[in-house]
């Protein structure tokens, strides 16, 4: 039996996994899914209850889960709080608690809501990449970091942004094996004409390519990548960056896909023991309103089982049936674009209906 361990978080993460744990429920009722299901605190949910973002009881059945599927995290109310006692710590300690170093971010276009993207329906047409983002290094982890005052009274804040080589090797071996699984094209974005940190990224990176020469490999600098990505998303199929870098560029190859609410992730260890959660974020103005879009979720669900449970075709069911969902007309109000909206329940019972 293979224990999954449920992060509701805060703003609309409970609404989310709410829906999750239904289909998980469903799974495992009607089609033999042999899971255990548990439920912690973390961020400002566990803030509120023990004043620490990731309690230790949290971390502990962390370690024990063969994966773990989070909500959200954050929310005004927490903004005026200590820097370390902050909702985001709480994420980002865990990650680095399970060494989760690999972070895939899929943007998958479903045909029928080719209108709802930010770019003409001609340019995102059968959009399919994959992300792939360093998540325990660089510049959210390194040190030195603080704000300090120099003698002349002013104020400096500095952050470190550091990689080692065999971080660097790691996760472009990730990258790598899933190119080759894919169309067998990677793009490794980075800034190495302004950083010496990414000069030594781009090295790296082409010291692990003669290890895949059945992977077409090239190179672009980050400021060229996003102008790219709105330009002709679809010249990308797998994209390799670090942690900075990946978390702004997934965020817009979100869009062209017509809502952040529709993506999943996965964040993985070298065996390929993995956190699942939607990119969207805890929203929390809309938090509470049955209005949050629950399929990147669920599509985490589909990870889930594709790459830490072995479950390859129960996860393309769950896909399917996202799928046909969608194709139905049933919309969130986030993809609605103009037509009548459902809220977060009726989606996921729409899912369920369609497993």
């Amino acid at each position: 039996m293979k224990k999954i361990l449920l992060l509701p978080g805060d703003g609309i993460g409970p609404e989310v996994i709410a829906q999750a744990k239904k289909v998980l429920e469903h799974l495992r009722a009607e089609h033999g899914l042999n899971i255990e299901l548990e439920e912690a605190l973390i961020g400002g949910a566990a803030y509120d209850d023990c004043k620490d973002p990731l309690p230790q009881t949290t971390l502990a059945l962390a370690k024990q889960s063969d994966a773990v599927l989070l909500g959200a995290v954050g929310g005004p109310k927490y903004e005026s709080i200590e820097r370390e006692l902050r909702p985001e710590k709480g994420l980002l300690r865990i990650r680095a608690e399970l060494d989760l170093f690999a972070n895939l971010r899929p943007a998958i276009l479903y045909p029928s809501l080719a209108e709802a993207s930010s770019l003409k329906p001609e340019l995102v047409a059968d959009l399919d990449i994959m992300i792939v983002r360093e998540l325990t290094g660089g510049i959210y982890f390194g040190e030195p970091r603080g704000i300090r005052t120099s003698s002349d009274g002013i104020k400096q804040g500095f952050n470190t942004l550091v990689y080692d080589e065999n971080e660097i090797s790691r996760i472009a071996h990730v990258a790598f094996r899933i190119a080759q699984k894919r169309s067998g094209k990677l793009c490794s974005v980075d800034k190495a004409n302004v950083l010496e940190v990414s000069e030594l990224w781009r090295d790296v990176v082409e010291a692990v390519h003669t290890e895949y020469k059945n992977v077409s490999l090239s190179h672009m600098y980050v400021d060229n990548a996003a102008m790219q990505l709105v330009r002709e998303p679809n010249q990308f199929d797998v994209v390799l960056t670090g942690n900075l870098f990946g978390d702004i560029l997934s965020d817009a190859a979100a869009m062209l896909t017509g809502s952040i609410g529709m993506l999943p992730s996965a964040s993985l260890d070298s065996q390929d023991k993995g956190m699942y959660e939607p990119i969207h974020g805890s929203a929390p103005d809309i938090a509470g309103k049955n209005l949050a879009n629950p399929l990147a979720t669920i599509l985490s669900i589909a990870m889930m089982l594709r790459f830490s449970l072995n479950e390859i075709e129960l996860a393309k069911k769950v896909e399917d049936a996202v799928k046909r969902t969608i194709e139905k007309g049933l919309r969130t109000a986030d993809i609605a674009a103009g037509e009548q909206a459902i809220g977060t329940n009726e989606m996921g019972d729409a899912v369920i209906k369609a497993l």
